[in-house]
């Protein structure tokens, strides 16, 4: 979705480990940043960069929790994947829980790796899209009459022409044009394809 190609940030403090990772993924054609702590990738990140992070659990200074965290309390923070060099089942339940994509013991083997960072990415590029298409639509929603807005509410609502015309006190065939200038304003291939827009960013706007 983006036009910035995605980058990948690996964050680990062994120099081997950084080294080794940064071939693999490079050798797969990712963009890649290395990081050997979480206080350098934090300050160095740009906030919106398309990608996601993999990050090593035990770093020192601020862990990889800790990284989780601060990308989490960003509008648009990268997938985090975490490597960890033991099989800690609470630690990947807990960082599963807090939304990062994967839990990887080290050494981790080079398909799952790809396969990992193939699904963070295409999570990141699908949030992206699905924030754009939020905001498109809450732009086109501050194009609408007051009176059109009734009517997409109330179309919404699965309301037909001469409810939403008895409710509002007019003509059905006022309502008709309010109804066909909201649909062009919209911008929207369908009435089903509005209606599912107007209740995801309702839930979207609860949730926030």
């Amino acid at each position: 979705m983006s036009e910035t190609p995605p980058t990948v940030y690996i964050v680990d403090d062994d120099p081997a480990i950084r080294k080794s990772l940064f071939r693999l993924l490079s050798s797969a054609g990712y963009c890649c940043i290395c990081h050997e702590s979480a206080e350098a990738f934090l300050d160095e990140y740009k906030p919106g960069e398309p990608g996601c992070v993999l990050i090593d659990l035990d770093l020192p200074g601020i862990d990889g929790f800790g990284v989780q965290e601060s990308l989490s309390s960003m509008e648009i923070g990268p997938p985090a994947i975490f490597l960890t060099g033991t099989g800690d089942i609470p630690a990947s339940v807990r960082a599963m829980k807090a939304g990062a994509v994967d839990f990887l013991t080290k050494p981790v083997d080079a398909s799952t790796l790809l396969s990992a960072v193939e699904e963070a990415l295409a999570f990141d590029d699908a949030t992206r899209t699905a924030i754009s298409t939020s905001d498109d639509l809450r732009v086109r929603l501050e194009t609408l009459t007051p009176r059109e807005r009734q009517v997409l509410d109330r179309v919404v609502l699965g309301r037909q022409n001469k409810q939403i015309a008895a409710e509002l006190g007019t003509a059905v065939k006022t309502i008709k044009v309010h109804r066909a200038r909201m649909m062009r304003k919209m911008q929207m291939p369908s009435l089903a394809e509005l209606v599912r827009a107007m209740v995801e960013l309702d839930a979207e706007s609860r949730s926030g």
